[in-house]
């Protein structure tokens, strides 16, 4: 650790509503994961999270000493009504800082959060993003697109023949006709494995 990061995680945190990127995989924290924001995660006592269980995880991986069940968590996700999201920002309107993790990657950003932060922003509060991995951009940086323009089209639909004709849309590193952006889709992470096996078995098949 740096002198100028031994500062900052010696220093109290202000009050503001912090997103803290999680990781995508089981690679060690220390690898992708900046020393800053331990420290921040460190500091929070109050969190907005998509899944519980998996936060739970993921700081202990941050943090062994990290006393967890002195720590409160509130879920947001596909399900949480839009009028219980506001109530998620109580404890900073009292002063106290609140940390935002998704279920992978960067809250906010194609995952829950950007209610939270529009209310947020709308009542003055502070928001701070924190550097950390990002599926959207990792993805665009190994696409082979140029990435200047470019339009996230999302997660791909459910059904298995889906990806398919979304694929066949445009030629590979072709830019979209209608807008001039680079297309970029994804796969949530659970999905990966399967859409492999069908495209290798369709594969197969034509041969």
């Amino acid at each position: 650790m740096t002198s100028e990061e031994s500062k900052a995680a010696a220093s109290p945190l202000r009050p503001a509503l912090y997103l803290i990127p999680s990781t995508m995989s089981d690679a060690s924290v220390s690898d992708v994961i900046p020393e800053r924001n331990l420290a921040v995660i460190r500091a929070i006592r109050h969190f907005v999270v998509e899944n519980v269980r998996t936060v739970r995880r993921f700081l202990k991986r941050c943090d062994r000493s990290i006393d967890i069940d002195s720590l409160s968590f509130t879920v947001l996700d596909e399900h949480t009504a839009p009028t219980e999201v506001s109530a998620m920002l109580a404890p900073l309107r009292a002063g106290e800082p609140v940390g935002v993790i998704s279920e992978a990657g960067c809250p906010a950003v194609a995952d829950p959060g950007a209610d939270l932060v529009g209310i947020a922003q709308a009542e003055g509060l502070e928001v701070v993003p924190l550097v950390g991995p990002s599926s959207i951009l990792l993805s665009l940086m190994g696409s082979g697109f140029n990435g200047q323009t470019f339009a996230f089209r999302g997660y791909l639909p459910y059904e298995q023949p889906a990806p398919a004709r979304h694929g066949a849309t445009h030629p590979p590193g072709g830019r979209d006709p209608n807008f001039h952006r680079d297309p970029l889709s994804q796969q949530p992470p659970h999905r990966r494995a399967c859409l492999i096996a069908t495209s290798v078995h369709e594969t197969l098949r034509g041969l």
